[in-house]
């Protein structure tokens, strides 16, 4: 195990570092919201889940620009699959990836904004491999990224983040990236959601045995 990861307009203007303060004590056995910020910034992921009213799942989160090989595999093995990238409206406009189905038409659960799906069109072979995703990934990130750097569809999901972040929309997509800006990094976040050992989704209490197991931080986004 390394020490980054297990082995096998915006939010961050809008909380100010005092409000962080208040915030600051964990609900018993989750992190703080400094907490999970300092891990975020070191590059590590953290699980984040949401409340029994929502879906009271678990999602694995780090900074979109630290993606790597390991982290890829990582996800891979302990998720879904579907690996999404919770991004800025203005990223995706300048990548030129619209969403998926118009707001309107909709009919996604929980109104998640996917985008058209993309792999990297350089340095990628079918798009699947963990090097594949993460090169994806770090295009995505990047601020020279350009709208022919993708082939789509592809296999990386990206989300359309909505501006005000969990105080507009209290979702995973907007929940990562308000860590990932409160942290003071590019403002990309990989999530995927955890699955367990029978492909279910993982919902409390198992998310945090996972968190435990793997010697991860563990966050409810409501405190942001």
């Amino acid at each position: 195990m390394n020490s980054k990861f297990p082995s096998s307009n915006n939010v961050g203007s809008r909380i100010k570092s005092s409000e962080v303060d208040l915030l600051s004590c964990p609900t018993q056995g989750f992190a703080s919201i400094p907490e999970a910020i300092e891990d975020i910034r070191q590059g590590k992921m953290v699980v984040v889940v949401d409340d029994e009213d929502r879906e009271n799942e678990g999602h694995l989160i780090m900074a979109a620009q630290f993606a790597t090989p390991e982290a890829m595999a990582f996800i891979v093995k302990h998720e879904t699959g579907i690996i999404c990238v919770s991004m800025k409206e203005e990223a995706l406009d300048r990548l030129e990836l619209p969403l998926m189905v118009n707001s309107k038409d909709n009919k996604e659960k929980l109104d998640v904004a996917f985008t058209i799906t993309v792999d990297a069109k350089d340095g990628t072979s079918t798009g699947v491999s963990a090097q594949d995703r993460e090169t994806t990934i770090l295009a995505l990130a990047s601020n020279d990224s350009t709208p022919t750097d993708f082939n789509k569809p592809g296999h990386i999901f990206p989300l359309k983040y909505t501006e005000g972040g969990v105080l507009k929309r209290n979702g995973h997509t907007e929940a990562s990236l308000d860590l990932v800006v409160l942290a003071g990094l590019d403002p990309a976040a990989v999530l995927c959601e955890i699955v367990d050992d029978d492909g279910s989704m993982a919902r409390l209490p198992k998310p945090r045995h996972f968190a435990k197991y793997h010697n991860l931080k563990i966050h409810i986004y409501g405190l942001i």
